[in-house]
């Protein structure tokens, strides 16, 4: 990792791709990241790929099955009509 994570980064699963949730908290051995629509998920260290440019960029295979399909929805709120 090239920087250190800080409350208000957001977190990626692909770097140039929409971000999936904002970090809440860190602590030593995980972040708690927030999606919207779903909440607050608590996220280990472990599943961090890299940090730059206020980006989390996290490891998906190492990421639980309940913030996945969190992920998976995090944009059903958005209006369609306002997008793109």
């Amino acid at each position: 990792m090239t920087e250190h994570i800080e409350v208000g980064f957001m977190a990626f699963l692909v770097d140039g791709k929409d971000g999936i949730g904002a970090v809440r908290e860190v602590t030593p051995t995980s972040l708690v990241i927030y999606v919207e629509n779903a909440g607050e998920f608590v996220i280990p260290r472990s599943a961090v790929k890299d940090v730059h440019s206020g980006k989390v960029l996290l490891k998906p295979s190492l990421l639980d099955k309940r913030f996945l399909k969190a992920i998976g929805h995090v944009h059903d709120s958005e209006d369609p009509k306002l997008v793109g």
